[in-house]
């Protein structure tokens, strides 16, 4: 009987253990202690809760349950961490699962970028630098959108590698669409990508022109439509029906897209009524900087100047007193210019590879290049190094000269930097073996400058922790550089030596979010975190919501009332959502200054009793409303209420919290007393290496960590019931 033929023949999948072995170091590092990430980043974690609430709060990205006002971005990465919650319930650790889950699939995607065109040894070691680039693992354990922007653009340029090496059309499309996507997760930093994806496109397709004009062409209408659907779908909607577009000054996404979250991201932001939140250290003339309701922050905010330094900063480091996300460094990304990337405020964050990438990209270029073709006339190798390349430059670029944006924004460099970084090496490495002598002579003195630079940054970066770690880092690199330059017969080992040389400091610096438990709305890493100085973002709704406050509201709150009470901005309101799942009205948005809502139709909401209670806190403006407020409510004695204790958990969530500057960037009221607490506790330490921790005992430390509590101290918070 003849034998039938398997028409599925099985396909023998080689398993790199190397490269399972990188994946369990990123679940680690990513994954461990998020059972007590709190609420990680409120704002978001608001809109979550929201959005689970009904799908039009979902379709939207509804800031509050009533579905009155949007959060500031699209809501893309929001859909998945919904989906997370709505499966297993709303918990510490499901608000920022999507997060973690997207960050592993970003060092999957660069192993499997890599392998094809540089091999193996390229593709582990670009996987484990993305891995062990802190910034990385603190936007990993986070409910904010930049893990699943990475993802999705990795994915993107991915799928354009496929494109053109299968000369498909539609992959190309489908490519370009990805960057849409990702667009509705971020808005324009997606687009930072898009001149090295049309670059790489038409220098690496071996067709002709016209087909490749073709496939732009097919690459850009379907950028276009994916871009563009859902704002165009929000904004066509009536304004009355919808939730206003939070942050915008229009009630528009695309206003939303291409002014609170673009321009204003280079040339500083201006918000709703006016409200400036330029001051990020940028200005090279040291000018102070400004943030929204300045008036009603505490006198800390006054020492904040440009040039990288806030409150707490120690001279001449660039960082605060207590860690590098503490006090006030949401605004401390060191000064602009081409330096800035290697400045302490951004560089501890980013840039501990960043020399060796600059250098990986000369070497690998020069390793590739074949003297027998002209110039022009690129190779597999070389479209590749243009490809990352294309990437690091303009991203490199923006974070060197934007006004607004966040360290953890710089996340945006950590592919292309751990590529070019991994491909130097390993292209160094081959070259031993395959270029003539001389070639190879310049090759190994340019790997040796390269660690030496790269070695000298990495002290830098510590010193200020541990003089000694920036003494043995820099000697190791000195001596592996010289044996490269001048011991042929052992380059390879040296080089490796150097190597491990370069990841101890990078490799502890990115386990201190994981060791303590950071999950905070501004992400970041560092030893301070694990200190007694560091913050404790707090559980879900602890830090900030009154819970006496809590129970008159729903004891005196009428049974119209559609909201538990009205205020000026999402970081007031923000704990309160989370704690009661109930919606809360902000006239003014996340900064308190949007034009949500004009005086008429508020006075119309009061007297339909959908609106009682009017809660003003320290971050609020004297609008038109709060002026209204003030004249014509009944102020309530906090005694009646509790003043500004702060409440439990809500069930399910950690109680310990998070360490890192959440409330800094989202807090609100009863941020003092929360503050005071934590504080007392012992610093952690980790072993040899905990001595690296230093708690720098000057005058400012205090200052900066009074503004734990919010963008200013909770001082007088006052609740009016409205007739």
């Amino acid at each position: 009987m003849e034998q039938r033929k398997n028409i599925f023949p099985k396909k023998h999948v080689k398993i790199d253990l190397w490269l399972v072995a990188i994946l369990v170091l990123a679940a680690f590092l990513y994954g461990w202690n998020i059972w007590e990430a709190g609420s990680a980043n409120s704002f978001y974690t608001s809109a979550i809760i929201s959005m689970s609430e009904s799908w039009k709060n979902f379709w939207y990205a509804s800031f509050d349950p009533a579905g009155f006002i949007t959060v500031d971005k699209p809501p893309v990465a929001l859909w998945f961490m919904v989906i997370f919650v709505k499966i297993f319930g709303l918990h510490g650790w499901s608000i920022v699962i999507s997060s973690v889950l997207f960050s592993l699939g970003s060092v999957f995607l660069i192993y499997k970028m890599v392998k094809p065109y540089f091999g193996a040894l390229a593709a582990r070691i670009a996987a484990l630098l993305m891995t062990l680039t802190p910034i990385v693992v603190a936007d990993a354990r986070t409910n904010n959108m930049d893990a699943t922007l990475v993802f999705f653009l990795l994915l993107a340029c991915y799928v354009l590698q496929k494109a053109v090496s299968k000369h498909n059309i539609w992959l190309v499309g489908l490519a370009f669409a990805l960057v849409g996507v990702s667009f509705n997760v971020k808005m324009l930093q997606a687009f930072m990508i898009l001149p090295a994806m049309y670059v790489f496109y038409w220098i690496a397709s071996k067709e002709n022109w016209k087909r490749i004009l073709w496939g732009s062409v097919v690459g850009t209408i379907a950028l276009i439509v994916f871009t563009l659907s859902w704002p165009l779908a929000v904004d066509s909607v009536s304004k009355q029906n919808r939730p206003y577009i939070g942050s915008s000054s229009t009630n528009s996404v695309l206003n939303l897209a291409f002014g609170y979250n673009g321009t204003q991201r280079l040339l500083g932001q201006t918000t709703g009524t006016g409200g400036t939140f330029t001051g990020m250290g940028n200005s090279k003339k040291g000018t102070k900087t400004k943030a929204p309701n300045t008036k009603k922050l505490t006198n800390s905010n006054k020492q904040n100047k440009a040039g990288g330094k806030a409150p707490g900063m120690t001279k001449g480091t660039g960082k605060t007193g207590n860690n590098a996300g503490g006090g006030n460094s949401i605004f401390n990304v060191g000064t602009a210019g081409v330096t800035r990337l290697f400045q302490t405020a951004l560089g501890q964050q980013i840039s501990w590879y960043l020399p060796l990438a600059l250098v990986g990209l000369i070497i690998a270029y020069l390793a590739a290049y074949d003297t027998k073709k002209k110039w022009w006339q690129l190779n597999r190798r070389q479209e590749q190094l243009i490809y990352w390349a294309g990437w690091l430059v303009p991203v490199a670029g923006f974070f060197s000269v934007a006004s607004f944006f966040h360290p953890y924004y710089t996340i945006m460099l950590a592919p292309p930097i751990a590529v070019l970084a991994a491909v130097g090496i390993s292209s160094f490495i081959e070259s031993l073996n395959t270029v003539p002598s001389k070639k190879n002579y310049w090759l190994r003195g340019i790997m040796g400058v390269g660690i030496i630079t790269n070695g000298a940054l990495q002290a830098f970066f510590v010193w200020e922790y541990s003089v000694i770690a920036g003494i043995v880092v820099a000697v190791i690199s000195v001596i592996m550089s010289i044996f490269i330059i001048f011991n042929y017969s052992k380059v390879k080992l040296f080089t490796a030596v150097g190597l491990l040389g370069l990841l101890w400091l990078p490799a502890f610096w990115s386990l201190t979010p994981t060791i303590s438990a950071e999950s905070a709305a501004i992400p970041t890493s560092g030893p301070s975190l694990l200190s007694g100085n560091g913050q404790s973002a707090g559980s879900i709704g602890d830090s900030s919501a009154n819970t006496k406050l809590i129970s008159y509201l729903k004891k005196h709150n009428g049974s119209k009332v559609k909201y538990l009470f009205a205020t000026t901005d999402s970081n007031t309101a923000a704990p309160y959502i989370i704690k009661t799942k109930k919606a809360v009205m902000t006239i003014g948005g996340y900064n308190g200054t949007d034009n949500a809502i004009t005086l008429k139709q508020f006075k119309k909401l009061v007297k339909k009793g959908e609106i009682k209670y009017f809660y003003i806190s320290s971050h609020t403006n004297n609008n038109a409303i709060v002026r209204w407020v003030k004249k014509h409510g009944k102020k309530i004695s906090a005694s009646t209420y509790g003043g500004n204790s702060s409440s439990t958990a809500p069930s399910g969530m950690s109680k310990k919290g998070s360490r890192g500057p959440q409330q800094s960037a989202k807090g609100g009221p009863g941020g003092k007393k929360n503050m005071a607490k934590f504080q007392g506790k012992k610093p952690k330490k980790m072993g040899k290496m905990g001595k690296m921790v230093k708690n720098k005992k000057n005058k400012k430390s205090n200052t900066a960590g009074k503004m734990s509590g919010g963008m200013g101290q909770q001082q007088s918070s006052v609740l009016y019931e409205l007739d």
